[in-house]
């Protein structure tokens, strides 16, 4: 009976003690879009894009070149002297490292590129999430791919994208 009490008296307590708050802000923000549709972040893919098949087209170009060396190597080894084809395969070996070690230096930069401009983006884009949160009074910006489904007018990344793109509308990438 005492417990009983004590459970009576407890549950009404957390009964009439108890505030919810209902009207909580949420609202959704497709990071991704943001950093794929801004000005800034269409203008560094494309100069990403277009440095990476630069880069393509002249590894390519060396690519046929070794190849080409090889076959005229392997064509001569019964006509040349077996010093003298050591040292023809030993330099084209140095040839191929240098070739894979430019190749390899070509993409870390163009991913080092990729992520500072990614970094610069994100950085612009925070300021101006948070000036909507004290605007807004938002109380919590869920990104779009963790959100299973919800009111479409949740979503402010149109709002976002458009004042990023009068804050930045490039990025100065090298």
């Amino acid at each position: 009976m005492k417990h009983l009490v004590k459970y009576f008296v407890v549950t009404l307590t957390l009964l009439f003690c108890t505030y919810t708050y209902a009207e909580q802000n949420v609202v959704v923000l497709d990071m991704k879009y943001i950093l794929n549709s801004s000005k800034a972040g269409k203008q560094a893919q494309d100069f990403l894009k277009s440095t990476f098949e630069k880069n393509q087209k002249e590894f390519l170009s060396r690519e046929k070149d070794l190849k080409k060396d090889e076959t005229q190597l392997l064509e001569k080894k019964d006509k040349v002297s077996q010093d003298e084809y050591k040292k023809l395969s030993d330099e084209l070996r140095k040839k191929v490292i240098k070739y894979q070690a430019d190749r390899r230096s070509s993409l870390d930069k163009i991913a080092k590129l990729r992520s500072d401009a990614r970094k610069k983006l994100v950085e612009k884009v925070t300021p101006i999430v948070q000036n909507y949160i004290k605007e807004n009074n938002v109380a919590v910006v869920i990104d779009k791919k963790y959100v299973v489904g919800g009111n479409k007018e949740l979503d402010i990344t149109k709002i976002i994208t458009d004042k990023l793109n009068k804050e930045l509308p490039s990025l100065k990438l090298q």
